[in-house]
Formats: C-alpha cells, sequence, structure tokens
C-alpha cells in the first residue's frame, strides 16, 4: 500500500500525506511545549519579582494550533489574553518580545505590539508604518488590540467582519482599497472566554452578526471558571452551546452556525476549524466554536490561586485531561497501518521528551535575552547619573552638610538598583540630591538638571506620545476653509444644510458609510439624511438595530480595515451606552499601540438644548474625561458641524461630533463649496468684538450669549467679547482666549454641562496652561446648569440651564465688583 495518497484529514483544502501530517504534528507538539512553558517561566517572574503582572494561556494551547491553520493573510483578529499560542502560530508573536511585554519594556524593536504599554498577553499586530500610513494589511495577518475589558473585544469584531461583506458588495473599492481587501474574502476570528459571556457585549455582538451574516469565526475557551466563579452561576443551563441552539442557523432561517468541540482532541479540532472556515469565508455566516474540556493550570492570573476555589477532585481532573498532556498521548498512540505487519507511528517517548527539554531550554534562553535586553538602557542610564553624582561630590568640600547627602544617594542608588533596577528608581535618586543642591552652584550640579531634563522628556515620550495622530493626515493639521456664498445662497433649515453636504461627501469619498438607528430609510430622527439611502444605496447608508455598543464598534472594526464610516448614536445621552468602548477601545488605541494602530471613525450625535430628561443632555465633563484620544466638537450650528465632517474625513482622527439639537430648523445660509469648506480643529472663534468682558461658550448656549451681550450693550452699554470654543478637544491650540483675556480683564464661562462639568475642563485650560489668572481683575466666573438632568417642559429648561437673565445679571454682578 502507498501510504503517501492516504487523506488524513478529511478536507479538500488541507490535504496530507503521511509525511507531510507527522512534521505538521511534531511541530505543533513543539510549540504547544513552548507556549506552555512560556506560562510557566512567565508566572515564576512575577513571583520572583521581575514582573508586576501576569495572565497567561496556558490550557487552551491545542486549540489555538487548530485555529491557526485557518488563519491567511488578511484576516484578523479580535481576541482576548489568553491566545498566545494562537499568535505565536500565526508568527507575529516571539517568546523572546512575550516576556519584554513581561517586563514593560519601552523599546518598540523588542516589545512591538504596545511598547510595554499594555500588561502581558495582550496582543496586536502593527497596522501602521512608523508615519502613520496604513501598511498593506491583506499581505499580512492581522490582530486588533486586545483591552482588558471583558467581551470588549466583541462590538468590533462586528467591524471588522462587515468590513469584508462591503469590500464584496463595493466593486469599485477593488482597486483603491487593495491593501485592506482581496474582494472580500477575509474572515475575523474573535475569541472570548466562558465567563465573559455573561456580559450583554456579548449578546448584542451576537444579535447582530446573526442579523448581518458576516464572515466570523467566534472561538468560545470554555475552562467552565470565570477567576473563582464557576459556569452554574455565570449563565443558565451550564451548557453554552445550549444557551446559544435560538441563534442556531436552519434551512427555514438564517443564523449562527454553532459547534462544540472537545479542546484536547487534535483531530476534531482541526476538523471543525476547517469547517468553520469554509461556512465563514465562502457563504458569510457567522460561526460559534464551543471549546469545550479546556484547563488552566496556572489558573486565573499570578494575583489568584486556583487551588484556593477549586475542589481536588477538579484539581485531579484538570491534570488527567490537560490538552498537551492528552495530545502527547495521542502521539504516542498513534499507528497508521502499513499492512498487516507494518505500521507507521509518529514519534515515541524518548523523541518527545528530548522537545520536552529543548522547549524548556529554549524559553528559558529567549527569557534572559529579553531581560537582558530591557535592563541594558536602565543600567546606561544609572551609570550616567552615577558618574554625575562621583562629580558632584568631588566637587563638595568636607565641611558641607550635602557632601553627606551626595555620598548616600550614591550609595542608595548602587543598593536599590543591584537586582532589579527601574527607571524610576535612578530618576528618583537625580531628582531628590537635586533638592538638597538649591544652594549649590556648580558645573556637576547644571549637569545633572541638564541629564533629568533631557532624560525625563525622552521617557515622557516613551510612555505618553501618540495619544493622538502624528500623521500628516492629523486633522489639526487641516487649514480651514471658509464656506463660500453669494447673492443666490438661499437661507434653509439647518438640517439641509447637513443633508446637501452628506450628499456631496458621499458622492466626494466612495469609501465612506454612514449607519445607526433611524439612520436609513428615513434619513435620520431628523432628517439630515433624507433621500440618500436611495440615492447611494443600503451598503453605504443602512439602519441598524438599538444597540448603540455595538454600532461603534462597527465603525471601528469598518474604520480599522480602510474605511471611512459616520456612526450615528442618536442623541448624546445615548452615549452612555457606548462610553465604555469608546473609552477602553477607541480612544485609547493610537496610545496603547504606540501608534501600531487606528480607527478614524466619525462619532455623529446631537444634544446640550432642549427639554425632557433624556433628550437635552450636555454631559460634557464626562466625555472629555473618559474620552482624551478622541476629538470631540462642539459646533454652534449645522454649516460649522459640516465643516467638522469635511475636516475630519481628510484627516485621521477618531472624533465625537455633538450637533445642537434644538438647531436643524433653523434658517442657515447653504454654501455654494458642500463638502470642501473646512472649519478648524482646535481653533476658537471671535463671534463678537469687546472690550469690557470675554464670554467663553459652546454649542447651544452660544445663542442664550449672543442675545444676553446684545442687551447688555443696549440697556447698560457693555462691551462684551464672546468666543465660541467650537472644538473642547483638542482646545484652542492658538491660545486666542488669553489674547482676549489681555484686552478685557475678566472672564465669564458659560456651559451647559453640571457645575464642574466641561466649565471645570476650560477654566483649567485658560488658568493654568494658558496663564490667564495673569490678566484677571476679577475672579473668572462660571454659569452652569443646575446638578440635575433637565426637566421636561419650557419652564424647566428655564430654571435648570443657563439663560439669558442669569448671564446678564451675573456680568452686571461681575462688572460692579470690579
Amino acid at each position: 500500500m502507498n501510504y503517501n495518497n492516504k487523506k488524513f484529514i478529511d478536507d479538500d483544502e488541507l490535504y496530507f500525506d503521511f509525511d507531510s501530517f507527522k512534521k505538521m504534528v511534531i511541530n505543533d507538539y513543539k510549540l504547544a511545549k513552548i507556549s506552555r512553558e512560556t506560562s510557566i517561566l512567565g508566572r515564576k517572574e512575577v513571583l520572583n519579582g521581575r514582573a508586576k503582572f501576569g495572565i497567561f494561556g496556558d490550557g487552551k494551547e491545542i486549540p489555538q494550533l487548530a485555529m491557526a491553520k485557518v488563519f491567511k493573510n488578511g484576516d484578523y483578529r479580535s481576541g482576548y489574553y489568553r491566545d498566545q499560542t494562537f499568535m505565536m502560530a500565526i508568527g507575529v508573536l516571539t517568546v523572546k518580545s512575550f516576556f519584554s511585554q513581561l517586563y514593560a519594556h519601552s523599546d518598540l524593536e523588542a516589545e512591538p505590539v504596545s511598547s510595554g504599554r499594555m500588561m502581558t498577553s495582550h496582543f496586536g499586530t502593527r497596522f501602521l508604518n512608523k508615519d502613520g500610513n496604513w501598511k498593506n494589511l491583506i499581505k499580512q495577518k492581522n490582530s486588533s488590540a486586545d483591552i482588558s475589558s471583558t467581551a470588549a473585544q466583541m462590538p468590533r469584531l462586528l467591524g471588522l467582519a462587515q468590513a469584508s461583506k462591503i469590500y464584496k458588495k463595493l466593486k469599485n473599492l477593488k482597486e483603491t482599497h487593495k491593501m485592506f481587501s482581496h474582494n472580500g474574502n477575509e474572515v475575523a476570528f474573535g475569541t472570548i472566554g466562558n465567563a465573559s459571556i455573561s456580559e450583554g457585549l456579548f449578546w448584542e455582538t451576537l444579535n447582530a452578526a446573526s442579523v448581518l451574516q458576516i464572515p466570523i469565526i467566534l472561538s468560545i475557551w470554555d475552562d467552565e471558571y470565570g477567576i473563582s466563579v464557576p459556569n452554574k452561576y455565570q449563565f443558565s443551563k451550564q451548557n453554552i452551546s445550549d444557551l446559544l441552539y435560538g441563534f442556531h442557523r436552519s434551512k427555514k432561517e438564517k443564523g449562527i452556525e454553532i459547534i462544540r468541540v472537545h479542546g484536547y482532541n487534535y483531530i476534531d479540532l482541526t476538523k471543525t476549524y476547517l469547517k468553520a472556515d469554509k461556512i465563514a469565508r465562502k457563504e458569510h455566516v457567522p460561526v460559534i466554536i464551543h471549546v469545550t474540556s479546556l484547563t488552566q493550570p496556572q489558573g486565573h492570573s499570578t494575583s489568584s490561586s486556583h487551588e484556593r476555589y477549586k475542589s481536588k477532585e477538579r484539581l485531579e481532573w484538570e491534570m488527567n485531561n490537560d490538552g498537551i498532556k492528552k495530545f502527547r498521548d495521542w502521539i504516542l498512540n498513534f499507528r497508521f497501518e502499513i499492512n498487516q505487519k507494518d505500521y507507521c507511528k509518529i514519534a515515541n517517548v524518548g523523541f518527545l521528551d528530548q522537545i520536552d527539554i529543548e522547549a524548556k531550554e529554549y524559553v528559558k534562553n529567549e527569557k534572559e535575552k529579553a531581560w537582558e535586553a530591557f535592563q541594558k538602557p536602565i543600567y546606561k542610564i544609572k551609570n550616567e547619573v552615577l558618574s554625575i553624582l562621583d562629580k558632584i561630590q568631588n566637587n563638595q568640600t568636607e565641611e558641607k552638610w550635602t557632601k553627606k547627602y551626595v555620598k548616600k544617594y550614591i550609595k542608595e542608588l548602587h543598593n536599590t538598583t543591584k537586582n532589579y533596577p527601574t527607571k524610576k528608581s535612578v530618576f528618583r535618586i537625580a531628582r531628590k540630591v537635586l533638592y538638597f543642591l538649591s544652594e549649590d552652584k556648580s558645573d556637576p550640579k547644571d549637569c545633572l538638571i541638564e541629564w533629568v531634563k533631557k532624560k525625563y522628556h525622552e521617557e515622557q515620550e516613551n510612555y505618553s506620545s501618540h495619544l493622538y495622530s502624528i500623521s500628516e493626515k492629523a486633522s489639526e493639521k487641516k487649514t480651514e476653509i471658509f464656506p463660500v456664498y453669494n447673492d443666490e445662497s438661499n437661507k434653509v433649515d439647518g438640517r439641509i444644510v447637513l443633508r446637501e453636504n452628506f450628499d456631496k461627501l458621499l458622492e466626494l469619498h466612495p469609501d465612506l458609510l454612514i449607519f445607526g438607528e433611524d439612520v436609513g430609510k428615513i434619513g435620520d430622527v431628523n432628517h439630515g439624511l433624507e433621500g440618500l439611502q436611495k440615492k447611494y444605496g443600503k451598503i453605504r447608508i443602512f439602519d441598524t438595530g438599538i444597540r448603540e455598543s455595538t454600532i461603534l464598534g462597527q465603525g471601528i472594526g469598518l474604520a480599522m480595515r480602510g474605511l471611512r464610516p459616520i456612526v450615528e448614536i442618536q442623541y448624546i445621552d445615548y452615549i452612555l451606552y457606548a462610553l465604555q468602548i469608546m473609552s477602553d477601545d477607541l480612544a485609547c488605541l493610537q496610545y496603547r499601540t504606540k501608534g501600531g494602530q487606528k480607527a478614524p471613525v466619525i462619532i455623529r450625535t446631537r444634544g446640550h438644548r432642549l427639554e425632557g430628561i433624556w433628550h437635552s443632555g450636555s454631559p460634557m465633563g464626562g466625555i472629555i474625561n473618559y474620552l482624551r484620544g478622541i476629538l470631540v466638537l462642539v459646533p454652534r450650528n449645522m454649516v460649522k458641524a459640516a465643516g467638522f465632517y469635511n475636516t475630519l474625513l481628510y484627516g485621521d482622527d477618531p472624533a465625537l461630533v455633538v450637533e445642537c439639537l434644538n438647531g436643524y430648523r433653523i434658517k442657515e445660509k447653504l454654501p455654494k463649496n458642500l463638502g470642501l469648506f473646512r472649519t478648524p480643529i482646535g481653533i476658537v472663534e471671535r463671534t463678537r468684538i469687546g472690550e469690557d468682558i470675554t464670554m467663553i461658550t459652546y454649542g447651544s448656549t452660544w445663542r442664550i450669549v449672543s442675545e444676553a451681550a446684545e442687551e447688555l450693550s443696549k440697556i447698560n452699554n457693555i462691551d462684551s467679547e464672546i468666543i465660541d470654543i467650537q472644538s473642547l478637544i483638542p482646545f484652542d491650540l492658538q491660545k486666542d482666549i488669553v489674547k482676549s483675556l489681555q484686552k478685557t480683564n475678566r472672564l465669564l464661562i458659560i456651559d451647559e454641562d453640571v457645575p464642574g462639568g466641561a466649565s471645570a475642563y476650560i477654566l483649567q485650560k485658560i488658568l493654568e496652561e494658558q496663564n490667564g489668572y495673569y490678566y484677571l481683575d476679577s475672579p473668572p466666573v462660571t454659569i452652569t446648569a443646575q446638578e440635575h438632568r433637565p426637566p421636561y417642559g419650557s419652564d424647566g429648561d428655564y430654571f435648570s440651564k443657563p439663560s439669558v437673565e442669569n448671564i446678564v445679571e451675573k456680568v452686571l454682578t461681575i462688572m460692579n465688583d470690579s
């Protein structure tokens, strides 16, 4: 019998003869052992003090090897912190870089995922070149950057998968976006732990995926615990597959393909992922693979010991059913008959024992290389400081009281950094020495001052850069282009300005997508997109379910894949549903990858002045503090809003645009240069020139302030200067507000947020960053809404938010006091 013709795995796309099959199995065993040793040694490094925290993927090795077999160039992963074996198997994670992340090495070459910013086992690949421009993502295996928040990787998964469907439909993007997709044939792979399916984000994503019918393969790693809490307390029925059965597709109804497989069965796992890949990639049907019977040999993380909450019986079961042990037993028992007398084996005990030894040694050596590389720059700065301190000590005479302190700190620097040095310990001592040398005047002291200043700046770059785009496409670099009007420019409702501008943008940007609740058929609740779905089709403008978190997630995933989504959250109050994803994922994406990934999604919403607790919010204080990393733009009218959309679509920043909820029916002139005029980012606008007081505001309150200024001028002859902030993040980049204060010497901030909300942020920017306090002749004053949400009705609005009378009376008080 010619065994080379034997098919070992029953799938047309993955054919192996015995020699190839044997080689694959041996390589997988080696990698499983390397990954396991990485977990074991990683935990030891935390416990011996070299690292701060550890969370590892032990127990999940075998299914991840199977998943890696169908993960192709151009595919995307949106997973969580147990996937180290998978990342190694697809060739984007080395043992050395794993330990570099464990030690928080801030060198991007050593730790290319995040430059030490993310905790260990938070994975990702680099989508961007150093200049912030996209790589050719279709030629590499891609992983979106992990986040710790459980199930928060799920919303993004939707967009990563939906992009394939969109690319398949929009043939006009085939050439212009060929770096992002090959005819929409890519699959998005998600991973999640069994306990995290209790989160609402999981169910929201699952429901949306079933509706959208997009190419997702979602693996649920089920080890029956969520830290210390067993499955029976996590969800109903205890078995996830049974719980999900209502989503299962049938011949009559679309849905999700659901497959259950044991996590230790190498052949079944390989066949399962081959089957799932065929369904997702060819049919665009989402697939869930429930991987059962998994173990977690070292417990949840280094913060706890699973012996505290698992029974002896459970611990013994985990030992006997460990995936690698079962895989090893299968290899040793495998027999392939050539004829009735002869057979082939994959490996014997001695051969596998040797692999075990080599894996252990290899991981140990790579770990030491990573540790040595991590220590090297720290020892370098330590020695630089010691050299300067020696010169300072030699420059001190014996009678100087400072000499003993310098000597003390030199000794301390030697001792505290002997075993596990940190940059912090070096800088602390260098700066402490300077405290005691405040009266000293010498060249060595000046040298230390310069060293601290220069090196601290360099380290700040290591730990604080890339919160916002640094590319040439950064939105704040886009210069203003004014709206063009002529004698024929008609005054129209604000919503018409938006509608006509969106129409032009959809024409200019073929990769622009706009979606959200009620966005498609009726053209949003205020009709700013009226008729545009009919013109541009349901692929580019579409409705979604009521599910804000995953609407945003779709936007993040689509933007990661080179499309330009504008996602609509119907009211700013509903931002709260999506705030976690905006904060944990989108806002810190560029930062946590140190410029490795971006998602220039534009979030469109409306808020500020109207009536009712849930439809008139201005929770800007919370938004600007949670969303550093996202531009927060607050236009006073729809021409300004349209200009922001025009600017952002030529940029590459994620942004939130808050339209004035009561501005859609207010008449504005319709510009002639639709889609082309730009509202500048981070630039305030002086809308009224005055000499007596500077009034700062934004959004809907601008109209109230303008009315108050007119009254003050007519009745009291007070000359007010009004500045519209326009952009809360970034804030007044040209420092124009302080220029106004130099003239008026008085400051009033009017804000619809609660006391101490956005007004506190604005005050800090003006008084501290711009040194505005220096020019004030009287204390700065704020007028804000009441502490509660605005009640329903016109009277409720009047008595809970700033009014014309509030402003006039406050200005009169300020002027009288001064």
